[in-house]
């Protein structure tokens, strides 16, 4: 058992019969009565992020939890099957619990959160930045430079972003996969 001091982001607790990751925390000592904690929460199962109050010192369970690295191989009817790094197993992974799943693409590798339990796969992240080919582009209309204007292309993925006119199709842009958005042209 845990108390609300050992709170920190990442850590995966388990609360209300479900799995939740901290994504934001912040201790508040207000001028009168007790302290308490502020966490956003997000659930490990559904993908919904929840607002909740701890009082402090109150008692939480900690999930021991693995990142590991694996690599994205291909995708089919059950899911996005990942090769382990280090072991070489195979598993496969649910739509559901991949943020971003239209930015990946084979060979890509990718962090499993794994709950060492049951060796469940939790969640699988994608790097922050990733290097993509833009496969379709239409041409950007000359002499329009007001406001930066952006136009919608389509990457080697299937994903589609928002870049500036200047993009045309055969080029490499990097991505942010948190946002989805344009970063700058890759050489």
């Amino acid at each position: 058992m845990a108390s609300t001091a050992d709170i920190r982001n990442g850590l995966v607790i388990n609360y209300n019969t479900d799995l939740y990751q901290i994504v934001e925390f912040l201790h508040v000592k207000p001028g009168k009565g007790n302290a308490f904690v502020r966490t956003k929460l997000k659930s490990l199962t559904t993908g919904k992020v929840v607002d909740n109050t701890f009082t402090s010192g109150a008692n939480i369970s900690p999930v021991r939890v693995e990142r590991r690295k694996f690599q994205f191989l291909y995708k089919d009817e059950s899911g996005y099957n990942f090769m382990d790094n280090e072991s070489f197993d195979q598993i496969t992974i649910d739509q559901k619990l991949i943020e971003s799943a239209d930015l990946m693409k084979e060979g890509q590798e990718v962090e499993v959160l794994i709950n060492t339990e049951n060796d469940a796969p939790l969640t699988c992240e994608l790097p922050s930045f990733v290097e993509l080919e833009v496969t379709y582009s239409e041409p950007g209309t000359r002499g329009d430079t007001a406001n930066s204007p952006r136009k919608p292309i389509e990457v080697e993925t299937g994903a589609r972003i928002m870049v500036p006119l200047f993009i045309e199709q055969g080029q490499k842009i990097k991505v942010d996969t948190r946002t989805y958005d344009y970063v700058e042209r890759v050489k």
